[in-house]
């Protein structure tokens, strides 16, 4: 793709908005829209169908995974790419969202870089999984299996090959980084990437993730690959 990813911004502080336009468009990245709750969200997601839409955990009126759940569902969108802002202090709320299909959360003290990069990573269709808080998403999930219930998947149809390349996704390794550590072409681990989503029937990166961190797959993971003390 070569044009910019075109962004809808909501979040109800102005100065993390502005901060954020400033960020983007200095990229050359276009914020088509803002809104300062998750209903203003969802009119301009339908009105303005943009790429990606970077989306506030907390908001009045709506929060941000009632209105990530009306977006995804919503043909008039368009289909776009949902990243979440939150912090830590929410996490059950970012899970959540995850599993009704968001690609992927910031933290809102991100760096310029690492949030221009975001951007353009989900606009492509991969999902964002920075390795430091995906150990945080896989640990509560750990402990928290019946938070991911909706995305319970038996890991069974995987081969050993296929549950590696799983673990290894749920450090938030890049294919690019997956390739150098199993010594394969970079071609063949998006094949694996590819047949792993499509077995468990997944959207992106982030459910697998959401996946493989769930108790029952864990131990069934670990049988197999041995990855657990890698993921903690």
């Amino acid at each position: 793709m070569t044009d910019p990813p075109r962004v809808l911004l909501a979040d109800d502080q102005t100065l993390v908005r502005t901060g954020f336009r400033m960020i983007l468009g200095a990229d050359g990245i276009d914020v088509v829209a803002e809104a300062t709750n998750g209903a203003e969200a969802v009119e301009a997601a339908r009105r303005t169908r943009p790429d990606v839409i970077l989306l506030d955990i907390r908001m009045p009126e709506m929060d941000g995974l009632e209105a990530t759940r009306r977006i995804l569902a919503a043909p008039q969108a368009g289909g776009p790419r949902v990243i979440i802002l939150t912090t830590f202090d929410l996490d059950r709320y970012v899970y959540a969202a995850l599993s009704a299909g968001a690609s992927g959360f910031l933290l809102k003290d991100v760096t310029p870089e690492y949030l221009v990069a975001a951007v353009r990573t989900v606009r492509t269709g991969d999902a964002l999984l920075a390795p430091a808080i995906t150990r945080r998403l896989v640990q509560r999930f750990a402990r928290r299996g019946s938070d991911t219930a909706s995305l319970h998947r038996d890991l069974a149809s995987l081969t050993p090959r296929e549950l590696e390349v799983l673990g290894l996704l749920a450090r938030g390794l890049s294919n690019a980084e997956l390739a150098t550590r199993l010594h394969l072409a970079e071609t063949t681990v998006k094949t694996h990437v590819a047949r792993i989503l499509a077995k468990l029937g997944l959207r992106d990166r982030v459910q697998a993730v959401i996946v493989a961190s769930q108790p029952t797959n864990l131990a069934v993971s670990v049988g197999a690959a041995g990855w657990l003390t890698a993921l903690v």
